[in-house]
């Protein structure tokens, strides 16, 4: 008898604890995370601070946005558990953000802190939101060192137990490529073109060198206000090495003056003090077990599946859904993944059957809208078919007034059908576009309907930050090639934007 309780006791330790998911809820994010309730919450508050922090040292008002226009962050554990989601090409990645509107997603591994300093992937996902947070602040275009060294200078922060944050600390994951990799001098920075002349294959110290030159100009006394000037200089229209050299002058001396900063034993850095940063209240709620034991799906199908993966999700969602089928959450994932693979009947049904548990889904109602909108694309009659398809993103936006996505639907509804572009419906692209500035993809689109209708310096300044968008990629070389293309054509002349490849991109 002995014996048996024994070994009943080695099973009980070594069987793993059943995973207690969190979300917690903030004015600018939402987190899921397996961990400890008091880990979630302080995680949650630091972000909010950092969140007030951009917001008090660069002078920009966001606001508040909307319930789905927030980042939502999934811990999703080890590096190799980033590394297989994102794709397991990177070697390297320690976690990735996806802007989309009314969607914006970021996978980060951890949430722990030693001695306030945060993990690489949390460094990561600071930098990617600080990025997220100057893209929604700015409706023009920065320089590329500017957004990459504004993105360093803020992501080194450290969070204190007083609730105080550090600013502008050195970059020291930056170190070793500012030590061993190929320089890149100021005028480099300055200058996209040259930049990119020079470039070899292999890596280089671009990230580094533009968070010394931002860091420096931050807080030196002798260049007081020269950074300002700089901005103005390139928002009025001035091209960035242009605008550098009139703002800063010489720019070997400066290249001379970083270097030396550089070298220095110490750096400032700012400390804001905890009582001085307001933030709202974080609303925890742990996950029922049902939709707990949906996340992995959750997170899966939120980063995109491709074919090789998506039928294991949905067969494995349906298990779940016979498990657990009075769980809202689980049948919105469930309607995600039927959609996923190209089920539109079974994601409709799984999305009314989480609706009528849990109104307030609002992924379900967006799930149900996507499948309606795709059965509207292959019916005989998709004038009432696309008619029915915005009842569910009606039903959405009488929830959540500024969720982009049933402005974008609305749009989409009538340039599908064929029908005459009506103001209502321009004014529904433009506004969403507002709404989430961060979505390349929306900005393409709208730009495309602002050439149609002859606004050629509109549809300039729409792409401009996609052009200019600091991790490139396909959708800013598309966007450069229609802006390249504008660039010849007169103010009020209707041009349709040439056909492209889909654009493959997250």
């Amino acid at each position: 008898m002995k014996f048996w309780a024994f070994l009943l006791g080695l099973l009980a330790i070594a069987t793993p604890a059943e995973a207690r998911w969190y979300e917690a809820s903030t004015d600018h994010f939402v987190i899921y995370a397996d961990d400890s309730e008091k880990d979630i919450r302080e995680y949650a508050e630091n972000l909010e601070r950092y969140q007030a922090a951009l917001a008090g040292l660069t002078g920009f008002n966001v606001g508040k946005p909307s319930p789905s226009n927030r980042v939502t962050i999934f811990v999703v554990g080890s590096q190799r558990d980033i590394r297989k989601l994102h794709g397991g090409e990177n070697r390297y990645v320690a976690g990735f953000y996806i802007p989309r509107a009314g969607g914006s997603r970021a996978f980060v591994q951890d949430i722990r802190m030693r001695s306030g300093y945060p993990d690489f992937s949390t460094v990561v996902l600071l930098h990617e939101y600080a990025h997220h947070f100057l893209m929604s602040a700015q409706s023009y275009a920065m320089p590329r060192w500017v957004n990459e060294g504004a993105a360093e200078f803020f992501a080194s922060a450290s969070f204190n137990r007083d609730g105080s944050l550090g600013i502008g600390r050195p970059a020291l994951h930056r170190a070793a490529e500012l030590a061993y990799e190929r320089d890149v001098p100021v005028e480099q920075l300055l200058d996209q073109e040259l930049y990119d002349s020079k470039k070899r294959n292999g890596y280089d110290a671009f990230y580094g060198r533009s968070w010394a030159l931002y860091h420096y100009l931050f807080f030196s006394d002798e260049r007081a206000g020269q950074f300002r000037d700089y901005i103005n200089r390139v928002v009025g229209g001035e091209t960035s090495i242009d605008a550098g050299r009139a703002a800063f002058g010489d720019l070997r001396k400066l290249d001379r003056e970083v270097d030396r900063y550089l070298r220095q034993r110490s750096m400032t850095s700012l400390k804001l003090d905890g009582e001085t940063i307001a933030i709202g209240a974080v609303k925890m709620r742990e996950l029922p077990e049902g939709e707990a034991e949906a996340m992995p799906l959750r997170i899966r199908s939120q980063r995109g599946v491709d074919r090789d993966v998506v039928g294991e999700v949905v067969v494995e969602a349906r298990a779940l859904a016979q498990r657990f089928p009075d769980d809202a959450g689980v049948l919105t994932v469930l309607a995600e993944a039927e959609f996923d693979a190209g089920n539109d009947a079974a994601a409709i049904s799984a999305a009314d059957a989480a609706i009528a548990i849990d109104p307030m889904r609002r992924n379900a109602y967006v799930q149900k809208g996507f499948a309606m909108f795709r059965m509207a694309g292959a019916s005989d009659n998709p004038d009432a078919d696309y008619n029915a398809a915005m009842a569910p993103f009606s039903a959405l936006n009488r929830i959540e007034n500024d969720h982009p996505l049933p402005l974008v639907y609305y749009y989409r509804s009538v340039r599908l059908r064929g029908k005459p572009m009506s103001d209502v419906a321009r004014r529904a692209i433009e506004r969403a576009l507002e709404l989430a500035p961060f979505d390349r993809s929306l900005a393409l689109e709208t730009a495309t309907m602002q050439m149609e209708e002859g606004k050629i310096a509109l549809a300039k300044r729409t792409l401009d930050p996609v052009v200019n968008d600091p991790h490139g990629g396909p959708l800013s070389s598309v966007a450069a090639t229609l802006a390249s293309l504008l660039e010849k054509i007169p103010e009020g002349t209707s041009i349709k934007a040439p056909s492209m490849p889909e654009p493959d991109d997250d």
